[in-house]
């Protein structure tokens, strides 16, 4: 793809090109372009690309109040719309924004946490491995383990430093850590930090989606999951569970139709 991006506020540009006039691709275009694609014409690529930026800022517009840089927030989404290119099948039967969305929207998002994530100063993690030795020494030499007064005083701190410090060696913990299940639906941490702002959510679609998805097989869920969810590409996948490219692609097409029929 050729060119840079510059981005402000309110106007997305392409060096000396605006983006309200980049060409937006007819579906009748897309399929003679991806049936291009697949025979080898990575012009054809360029063009699917080219074709569906206005995609990529229509959904970085969304996260411009998160990131003070959107011209590297629109790079990782393009990104996005790449991997969604390169393992788009026109079998799905699905348009390319909907297969699309997810794998720039997780790109982007994954974006956003690793280079705006909590981060743990140096000072409070040297301060919670003095406070781990001290606790193992005190238990050596006593046999019990030391009050947080004790420690507070023999470090010369306050109390509740100590497990402000504590808390910074622990992993932060994933949105799809399973927090309750009573024989039924599983709940997930993710359900209980979602944005009830967004009111576009149909809320019905996504009980009957959660259903699909624990009545599918095990390996079709795990791989909807890794590539729509994620944002993992059919080779990565491949990878981690051994298997070739192409078993990827038909165990996911599998499951596509798998869930369309229980959602029906």
């Amino acid at each position: 793809m050729k060119g840079a991006f510059k981005l402000a506020k309110h106007k997305v540009d392409i060096t000396g090109i605006n983006t309200n006039n980049i060409k937006v691709l007819t579906q009748e275009e897309m399929n003679d372009l991806f049936i291009r694609y697949r025979n080898g014409d990575n012009k054809a690529k360029e063009e699917l690309i080219n074709g569906n930026l206005k995609l990529v800022l229509s959904i970085i517009r969304r996260f411009q109040n998160k990131v003070d840089n959107l011209d590297d927030l629109f790079q990782v989404g393009v990104i996005g719309l790449i991997k969604a290119i390169e393992n788009f099948d026109l079998s799905y039967g699905l348009k390319l924004s909907t297969y699309a969305c997810p794998l720039i929207i997780g790109e982007v998002k994954r974006s956003i946490r690793d280079n705006t994530a909590f981060r743990v100063s140096r000072s409070v993690k040297d301060l919670a491995y003095q406070i781990i030795k001290y606790k193992d020494d005190y238990l050596t030499k006593n046999g019990i383990n030391p009050t947080n007064q004790e420690i507070a005083k023999a470090l010369n701190i306050e109390e509740y430093q100590i497990a402000y410090a504590i808390d910074s060696l622990k992993d932060p913990m994933s949105i799809f850590e399973p927090i309750y299940n009573d024989g039924g639906d599983t709940i997930y941490l993710q359900d209980q930090i979602a944005d009830k702002k967004d009111s576009e959510i149909d809320k019905d679609m996504l009980i009957s989606l959660r259903k699909a998805l624990n009545k599918i097989k095990e390996r079709e869920r795990s791989i909807l999951i890794n590539r729509f969810i994620i944002g993992k590409t059919q080779m990565e996948i491949a990878e981690s569970l051994n298997i070739s490219q192409a078993q990827v692609s038909r165990i996911e097409k599998s499951a596509i139709d798998n869930v369309k029929r229980l959602i029906k």
